[in-house]
């Protein structure tokens, strides 16, 4: 082989493999930050599974929010008909927020509770996020309920 054609094959090969590297990098960085939502019925089943960080979507219970007097941690439950989950976070709530509407919380499990990093409420009241209608629906349908009413999905 002449010295040009192996110059220009041995560069063809680095550039191959820098791509390559390079998308084994983006890829990498890309499943990160990737967060599964899952429901209370599923992370309690363990269906959540050593996902460091997901989304946990649901309604928040009745009666279950609390905050002490002059502190910004809150204290909640997610509750998908199935199952119940407590929640804390520590920051301002969405102006949303409120008991019996739909919520998506991102963060990871401590112990048996579940600490946001970020809540997301929804925005009116006919209002549920579809992959947490589907995931409540679908939830309901293993065990032979009906849900009381379908959320439009927007």
């Amino acid at each position: 082989m002449n010295p040009i054609r192996k110059r220009r094959l041995l560069l063809l090969l680095v550039l191959l493999a820098a791509a390559g590297a390079a998308t084994a990098l983006v890829a990498m960085a890309l499943q990160r930050n990737v967060a599964y939502l899952y429901t209370p019925s599923e992370v309690l089943k363990g269906e959540a599974g050593d996902h460091a960080r997901f989304r946990l979507g649901g309604m928040v219970q009745a009666g279950s929010f609390k905050r002490a007097k002059g502190s910004m941690e809150a204290h909640f439950a997610v509750d998908d008909g199935d199952a119940t989950l407590p929640v804390s976070y520590t920051g301002i709530l969405p102006d949303l927020f409120r008991e019996k509407q739909a919520v998506i919380a991102t963060g990871h499990m401590q112990g048996g509770t579940f600490v946001a990093d970020e809540v997301l409420a929804k925005h009116d009241e006919t209002y549920m996020p579809k992959e947490v209608a589907d995931k409540m629906a679908s939830a309901h349908q293993k065990h032979g309920v009906q849900p009381v009413a379908d959320a439009p999905a927007q």
